[in-house]
């Protein structure tokens, strides 16, 4: 099976979609360094096509809260923010049996658990505007809606869409009467494909760690952490 049957395959047994142009869906699966393994016959990767999605994915959750909900606008900024952030397209990815379908270099495919759910995020955006492109916003919308909005109940019920900075600091204002401190504690990789490792700080002490493809990110996963293991000792 060439590689155009199979995604075409993969895009309508599990997308549901019929593809016009499959080289799109192709392409939302190339990572950048795929190229470099394959410099002769491909010649395009991923990261438009998610700048693109990723647009895209913001546009249909924004206008799914701003219908369906009268909240104030820092709230649903933040019911947003927990839709389309990181750990949740990444696990619709999963859900989407991406992995198998990632073109990715062979150091790539050695990568951490985190790199991993970075490229499979990164992954569904593109195919986000793959699909967008190929097939136009309202079946872009229909994805969105069955495999991200579908989830924000769940999101609801379980909390999870409380920043968690902000979270941790109304803990640890309340209880230590101090202001978490984050500090950059390694940053590495190209400034295309840049990882930082984050640590919070009370009092001087490292709380929690994590890392993101941005400090924010880092910052959040740091804050995220360092929550889960402050209310264990409750």
């Amino acid at each position: 099976m060439n590689d155009a049957t199979a995604y075409q395959k993969f895009a309508r047994e599990t997308l549901g979609i019929e593809f016009k142009n499959i080289n799109l869906l192709i392409t939302a699966f190339t990572h950048r360094s795929y190229l470099n393994e394959h410099k002769k016959t491909v010649f395009e990767h991923n990261e438009r096509l998610e700048f693109l999605g990723d647009a895209v994915l913001e546009l249909v959750v924004t206008e799914y809260l701003f219908i369906n909900y009268r909240e104030q606008e820092g709230v649903l900024t933040n019911w947003r923010s927990a839709l389309v952030r990181t750990e949740s397209i990444s696990a619709a990815a999963q859900r989407g049996q991406f992995e198998a379908m990632l073109r990715l270099s062979r150091g790539e495919r050695r990568g951490t658990r985190r790199a991993r759910e970075q490229i499979l995020a990164n992954s569904f955006e593109a195919v986000v505007g793959a699909i967008y492109l190929d097939q136009g916003y309202l079946v872009a919308k229909e994805y969105i809606d069955r495999t991200i909005v579908s989830t924000f109940k769940d999101i609801l019920n379980n909390g999870t869409w409380i920043d968690p900075k902000s979270q941790l600091q109304e803990v640890i204002q309340s209880r230590e009467g101090l202001t978490p401190i984050y500090k950059v504690i390694v940053e590495e990789g190209p400034d295309h494909d840049k990882s930082f490792t984050v640590g919070v700080y009370i009092g001087g002490k490292l709380i929690g760690q994590g890392s993101g493809p941005s400090k924010q990110a880092g910052q959040q996963q740091a804050a995220s952490e360092a929550l889960q293991s402050y209310l264990n000792q409750d």
